[in-house]
């Protein structure tokens, strides 16, 4: 007989979240946190340390560590400074990415390698450095942030799109690698998400010239043609990280889980 259990407590466990200083990375620190798991929040910005203080403030187990997500001794470096922390890593959230909006024909070659070098290549190179640590614990889950556009095409996004395609199909290859090491490795796909990023996309594809009028139609508009007619909020895609994260999960690994208000249903 199924009895009631607590899965969603992550006390004791360590989560590491790379572009968790803003957007749904931010978000999910916040979530998983609350939910008692020990963050290493890791971004290349420094304005992370101010958001890990406040969080420690609140008495939430918050450590930021600046890094390069493209940088191979930054890397090592910041999981190595994990570990002597926290003693091991049970959970990676592979979130850092950012975006140029533009066609194939448009791209230049240092915007195509941006993009595709922190989103693809600061995957591989955290999961490269923190599996080790995780098989050595017997076990962990990793969660990649993909798209909605890594299951479709976008307009104006060729380098993201790549990026995002590669996250979802690299996902099931680690899955299939890495499940006898008792290692979950999902991608959690979101729709259009109210952060930064998407702001700037706004900007970047010209649709909000100024004002905030007009970013405030923009928003909206991102949202009209979803069955469920908003955009995200970050806690929406933190809630399906949570989920992927334990042991609600416990069986599901190399699944692309959709979460965009049904965008692409």
């Amino acid at each position: 007989m199924l009895v009631k259990k607590d899965p969603l407590n992550l006390t004791g466990k360590v989560a590491v979240i790379t572009g968790g200083s803003s957007g749904i990375g931010l978000g999910v620190v916040e979530l998983l946190s609350a939910y008692g798991a020990k963050i290493a929040m890791v971004d290349v910005s420094p304005k992370g340390e101010d958001k890990a203080k406040e969080l420690r403030d609140a008495g939430r187990d918050v450590t930021f560590y600046r890094c390069d997500v493209t940088n191979e001794a930054q890397v090592e470096e910041t999981v190595k400074g994990i570990v002597d922390k926290y003693g091991k890593i049970d959970i990676l959230h592979n979130n850092a990415g950012v975006t140029v909006r533009k066609t194939i024909a448009d791209l230049t070659e240092k915007e195509w390698d941006f993009v595709l070098d922190v989103g693809l290549k600061g995957l591989f190179l955290f999961s490269k450095h923190v599996i080790p640590v995780m098989a050595a614990n017997g076990g962990g889950s990793i969660i990649n942030t993909g798209s909605g556009w890594g299951l479709k095409g976008g307009d104006m996004a060729a380098a993201y799109c790549a990026v995002k395609g590669g996250i979802v199909n690299v996902t099931r290859a680690m899955a299939i690698d890495h499940g006898p090491q008792n290692i979950r490795v999902n991608s959690v796909n979101p729709g259009d998400t109210d952060t930064a990023m998407l702001r700037d996309e706004g900007k970047q594809t010209g649709v909000v010239k100024d004002g905030d009028g007009q970013m405030d139609a923009y928003l909206k508009d991102c949202g009209t043609s979803r069955p469920l007619a908003r955009i995200g909020m970050p806690e929406d895609i933190a809630n399906a990280v949570l989920f992927l994260a334990s042991d609600l999960a416990s069986w599901i690994t190399g699944a692309a889980l959709v979460v965009d208000g049904g965008g692409i249903a």
